[in-house]
């Protein structure tokens, strides 16, 4: 291949930029004579970790925006959906203790081990007797060699890839490694959590998580103006927690890379669970395990079989809609005038400070977005002992415990002075799974006449289904199983330190084990989107934290940015205090002069400043996710960049 120049362009250092309209003459730009330009390649080597923690040698865009890298680097490695990651700057330990716009002004000049790679000893593992130990990673031995057909993932000798590749796509080394390539980051390599945590930031509070947030790259800037260097390490997350289209036919290495990053978060105590929760996720974690290595069914049978179902639901409501429009049989089901309504006795508790934690019990009735409290089922018909309470922009998390029969929903009703908890707690799980499903429903704006209350009702059965243990299970199961009485558990490498803490070693091999017998008949497959679908059902899941002042406050609070809302949280302990929703949201900007992120609502209008980060990260995650709710269900779209960079750029044009 004939060296050339067609990737070379001018950078100016001084004022962090790249002249790339070649038409346009140096002047144009404003270079005066003094001026000193550097004549580099566009792309260049670049140590990406993935959400499994392997870390690549690729060769990326330096000069594009940082989303384009994004897509091109996805494309590469065979992940669907690229509009869901971004790039993660390097942060260690120290960082977190530090300011963040300060410690981002230290990396963005590049001083000195600012962008270093996460080590123990503080050296890098790399051997430089080893020239193919060219990836710091806590897989030493298993990274694949070889030039990938796009010559982006190549090793050469030195440990990186050259663009001058002879080995030709479609050739026979190309193919193999391609095929290495994939089974390594569909099916990662097994790393215990001693080795894992070099690797990973463990938050100890929301100040320290809301901080670690700071350190996303901004989508619409090159990786050179933000600091990046060539060589440097970075890693590949989930940004947006709004995953679209999970297909175990075409996703097996997206699937995988979404499992490990939820895997991580629970293990570091990222994203907080109950110890039930925790046993469930370690079950299914060993599951996998277990599953890796022997032979799984096909996918294209299980499809066509879950593709025949879907089509006998859809046979099934096309005739159920005909016959009610026909007027055949007008049933209280298929009358569209009945409104689904629920009662149940439930009791009620109103948290107050210096006050006995005593229930009451009430009738509980939930109609449309409401629930309104009477003293027996016979009084139901009068007037409600209290203020009935609009269940429409409220926060409902749960608070469950099997073993001693606990189902209560913790409510977090707006007001003018804040945001008012109530409980309600129920005597059976059935009782609480359908209040559960329309408290999630009606905080939206959505009643239980919506065709995705059945759906949300049977999500929650199935998550604390997973945490009864199973006595005997079906001998009819297709799923290949390999027995775990060989199988040697370290339970650090399936559970949160803090849980060990609590209880033996033993005890908790046994929890798992107990837990494991309702999950044991899953395949691989099964199991990966069984733990993504627990994790999407936990309270702290997809907030992304951010510290901030509200105009005209003193005092610093703490903002989650959500898939459908952004919640407004005290700093310390994470209570919600209020709550905005999209479907309400009108125009959000930032004001550049003052550093402020503007959210105008229906009802109100909101102003705020960010303390630690730019207010461009917030105001991209907002933009972000408005962006993702304009997928369609067409599987021919096409990625908008133009109408993503509009969204999120923060310009008020």
């Amino acid at each position: 291949i004939a060296l050339d120049w067609s990737d070379h362009a001018l950078w100016w250092p001084e004022k962090n930029k790249w002249l790339l309209r070649s038409r346009n003459t140096l002047d144009q730009y404003n270079v005066q004579a003094d001026a000193k330009l550097q004549f580099t390649p566009m792309h260049k080597n670049l140590k990406v970790q993935l959400p499994d923690l392997q870390i690549l040698d690729m060769r990326v865009d330096f000069s594009t925006k940082c989303f384009s890298t994004v897509v091109q680097t996805c494309k590469e490695l065979g992940i669907r959906h690229p509009e869901e990651l971004s790039f993660f700057r390097k942060w260690d330990k120290d960082d977190l203790k530090q300011v963040a716009k300060e410690v981002h002004k230290r990396k963005k000049r590049g001083d000195p081990d600012a962008n270093g790679p996460l080590t123990s000893n503080g050296t890098l593992h790399i051997s430089e007797a080893n020239p193919d130990s060219g990836r710091i990673s806590p897989y030493p031995s298993s990274s694949p060699s070889g030039p990938s057909p796009n010559n982006t993932l190549g090793r050469s000798g030195n440990g990186y890839s050259t663009l001058n590749n002879t080995l030709l796509p479609g050739s026979l080394h190309s193919l193999s490694f391609e095929s290495c390539l994939e089974t390594s980051l569909s099916n990662s390599p097994y790393i215990s959590a001693k080795d894992a945590f070099q690797y990973l930031l463990r938050p100890k509070n929301f100040a320290e998580k809301a901080r670690s947030n700071c350190a996303w790259l901004d989508s619409s800037t090159s990786l050179m103006e933000q600091g990046i260097k060539e060589n440097d390490f970075i890693m590949l997350k989930f940004k947006f927690y709004n995953f679209y289209d999970l297909n175990p036919k075409y996703d097996s290495i997206r699937i995988n890379q979404i499992y490990q990053q939820a895997r991580w978060a629970l293990i570091s105590e990222e994203t907080d669970c109950t110890e039930e929760e925790m046993m469930v996720f370690a079950a299914l974690q060993f599951q996998v395990y277990l599953q890796s290595g022997v032979p799984q069914p096909d996918l294209d049978t299980s499809m066509n079989a879950h593709n025949q179902s879907q089509d006998d639901e859809i046979d099934a409501a096309l005739k159920d809609l005909q016959e009610s429009l026909e007027g055949s049989s007008v049933t209280a089901k298929s009358d569209i005038t009945h409104v689904p309504e629920l009662c149940d006795y439930v009791k009620f508790f109103k948290p107050k400070k210096l006050t006995l934690k005593s229930h009451k019990r009430y009738y509980a009735t939930f109609r449309d977005t409401f629930i309104s409290f009477y003293r027996s089922k016979e009084e139901s018909k009068g007037t409600p002992v209290m203020a009935r309470i609009d269940v429409k922009g409220c926060e409902a998390q749960p608070d469950v415990n099997l073993s001693a029969q606990k189902y209560v929903i913790k409510l977090f009703v707006p007001e003018p002075e804040g945001m008012s908890e109530i409980h309600l707690r129920f005597e059976l799980e059935e009782q609480y799974c359908r209040w559960m499903a329309a408290c999630k429903l009606a905080s939206k704006g959505k009643t239980m006449a919506d065709s995705s209350y059945e759906a949300e009702v049977a999500a929650l059965q199935n998550f604390l289904s997973l945490q009864h243990p199973v006595i005997c299970t079906s001998q009819n199961s297709t799923t290949p199983t390999t027995a775990p009485n060989h199988v040697d558990i370290q339970p650090e490498d399936y559970v949160a330190p803090r849980f060990i803490k609590k209880a033996r070693v033993k005890g908790v091999i046994g929890k798992i084990m107990e837990a494991h017998s309702s999950v044991q008949d899953m395949s691989l497959m099964e199991t990966k989107l069984a733990y993504i679908k627990a994790w999407q059902s936990l309270p702290e899941y997809g907030i992304t934290y951010f510290r901030i002042k509200m105009a005209n406050s003193k005092k610093e609070e703490l903002m989650g940015v959500a898939s459908n809302r952004v919640i407004l949280m005290d700093l310390n302990t994470g209570d919600s205090q209020k709550t905005w929703r999209y479907n309400t949201l009108l125009s959000w900007r930032v004001n550049w002069e003052v550093e402020n992120v503007i959210l105008e609502f229906e009802s109100e209008k909101v102003t705020f400043s960010s303390m630690e980060c730019s207010c461009k990260t917030i105001h991209e995650f907002i933009g972000g996710y408005i962006f993702l709710s304009t997928r369609s269900t067409d599987k021919n779209q096409t990625l908008n960049e133009e109408m993503f960079h509009k969204l999120t750029g923060g310009w008020h044009e």
